[in-house]
């Protein structure tokens, strides 16, 4: 294993090398110079990811295995791919993790399974509360919406996919979003699976209840994070189409906090009968939820929601009304 690393650090040296050459002669371009002097140069322009342009740098070039090679990659070398990316978005209010392929298909049914192989790298991206005053306020500060989708969908696509531009350009990364459907109108990942076979989050459902006391009606399940109850969302599923994960990373369940029959019988009613009042959120004790701000913007009708920001400051009058006609098309079931 140490003479593995060893290697590593090598090839990460000599391409890094490289990659000074080309600074020291301009005319002359080597095939790592152009992406370090873009990921330097727009890494400048934001802290967050400035860190984790210096992070990345930092990370072996071998340990990144293609799924041609015949050694999968390791429990450590995918914490050091991810690593970057993962402190790029915590400081954005957003946490990933990790999982395999193999594990999401093995609980859903086959036509909801996702094409790679098992062993493929995945990881779910979830919003913590912190994400509104960090990254969806300075959003809309630094640009106007484009008005084509939900702003909070948009605020995560362009930082999702600004993230992944900087910390893999070298990499094959497939993202789906939670709104994202298929054209059977299936949607491309099932959010609550993914967070529970990643570990990120308990995905509570009526099967878990020993004597459900409702028959046989149908119950939505709902997903509890161990830190933050219910004041998160799901946002994004990640693949790495390349980078095939050895048996080193092995599954961990998911910490299961609503521990008492009584107390999953409750989240259940809460979440499928009165979810408008958010007490589902609060099963558990949480370490963060909502800002005051953040629970006027979710508990405003979505087709209100343009007029809301146009108040705050954020759309013009035109943007407001496109805005609308947006949230009216696109309404989500359940605020995030």
């Amino acid at each position: 294993m140490n003479f593995f690393f060893f290697i590593c650090a090598v090839q990460h040296a000599f391409s890094f090398s490289k990659s000074l050459f080309y600074f020291h002669n301009c005319g002359i371009c080597f095939p790592h110079a152009k992406p370090l002097f873009s990921v330097l140069q727009r890494a400048a322009l934001h802290p967050p990811l400035r860190r984790a342009a210096e992070m990345r740098h930092k990370t072996p070039a071998s340990a990144i295995r293609s799924s041609s090679s015949s050694m999968a990659t390791s429990a450590e070398c995918v914490e050091e791919l991810i690593r970057p990316f993962r402190e790029s978005l915590k400081a954005q209010g957003f946490e990933i993790y990790p999982f395999k392929v193999g594990w999401y298909n093995a609980v859903v049914s086959r036509a909801h399974h996702l094409s790679p192989p098992a062993d493929t790298l995945a990881l779910v991206l979830v919003s913590t509360p912190s994400m509104f005053e960090r990254c969806f306020l300075p959003f809309l500060q630094s640009q106007r919406c484009a008005a084509v989708r939900d702003p909070i969908d948009q605020c995560t696509a362009h930082t999702v996919s600004s993230s992944v531009s900087l910390c893999f350009p070298n990499q094959s990364v497939d993202v789906s979003y939670d709104y994202e459907m298929l054209p059977s109108r299936r949607p491309k990942f099932l959010a609550q699976t993914a967070a529970h076979v990643s570990g990120a989050a308990y995905y509570y459902q009526k099967s878990d209840i020993l004597s459900p006391p409702w028959g046989d009606k149908k119950m939505f399940g709902v997903c509890i994070h161990p830190r933050l109850g219910g004041w998160f969302a799901i946002r994004a599923l990640l693949l790495f189409k390349d980078v095939q994960v050895g048996d080193e990373l092995q599954q961990k369940d998911p910490p299961d906090c609503v521990c008492s029959q009584e107390d999953r019988i409750e989240l259940l009613e809460r979440f499928n009968f009165r979810w408008q009042d958010w007490s589902y959120r609060d099963i558990v004790p949480t370490e963060e939820s909502y800002s005051p701000q953040q629970r006027e913007y979710f508990l405003t009708a979505p087709g209100q929601r343009g007029a809301l920001l146009r108040q705050w400051g954020y759309l013009t009058d035109a943007d407001t009304e496109k805005q609308s006609s947006t949230n009216k098309r696109f309404t989500k079931d359940v605020p995030c």
